[in-house]
């Protein structure tokens, strides 16, 4: 019992293990690198709103700072116990406004804890094919315009302008096109619709025909 005891002991007890320098020299190079390399991936080609220069000068601070916190409790329990402690005291309220930034936030600890556990090539390994990937995606989409939009049709002189020909204006102008609304009053006409664009182009030319037959017509798009 008390072997056993002893042992638990030990367990607990914060061992005196010392960080090697040069490895934490190294890993420290090659988190900077890879930081930038996905601080510029962000900035060109993440689809955020907000201003990702800025959002993206965190990553390196994120990072490095997991990868010495890994470094310094991954050799005791009693160090990882008062991590724990610790964050659940500090509660971070750091806006996330869209998913895209969280998962490039993940992505960014993940490198720092690879890092601090010295698992130098597979994390450099695994950077590189979600890089990749991101790029791939980046040009794939780029060359591609095809972007969806709620298309609205609206008229104060409904007897000027039918359904069907509004319908068949749009279907010939867009890829795809699904009528989501239609109400029709005395003094009013409105149709809404689900439209996929393949370029810009579309949206002026379906425009023009519309006005054409109605100079008074109402139009709006907005991106879905």
């Amino acid at each position: 019992m008390e072997n056993k005891w002893s042992l638990f002991q030990k367990f607990l007890i914060t061992q005196d293990v010392q960080i090697s320098i040069q490895d934490f020299v190294l890993n420290s190079v090659v988190i900077i690198i890879l930081s930038i390399i996905l601080e510029l991936t962000y900035a060109k080609c993440a689809k955020s709103l907000s201003n990702r220069k800025i959002f993206a000068a965190n990553f390196i601070l994120i990072a490095f700072t997991t990868m010495l916190i890994i470094s310094i409790v991954k050799s005791s329990l009693a160090l990882s116990l008062g991590l724990v402690g610790a964050l659940s005291i500090v509660r971070f309220r750091s806006a996330i406004k869209e998913p895209e930034e969280l998962a490039y936030l993940f992505l960014t600890i993940s490198i720092g804890l690879g890092l601090g556990a010295n698992q130098v090539i597979i994390t450099i390994i695994a950077f590189t094919i979600v890089t990749l990937i991101i790029w791939a995606r980046f040009f794939i989409n780029r060359k591609s315009e095809n972007q969806n939009l709620f298309f609205t049709i609206s008229s104060n002189s409904p007897t000027s302008i039918e359904l069907n020909t509004i319908v068949e204006i749009v279907k010939n102008n867009f890829k795809a096109a699904e009528l989501k609304r239609y109400d029709k009053s005395e003094d009013l006409i409105e149709a809404a619709f689900m439209v996929e664009i393949k370029k810009t182009g579309n949206i002026q030319d379906c425009t023009k025909q519309l006005e054409d037959i109605n100079k008074s017509i109402r139009i709006s798009y907005i991106d879905n």
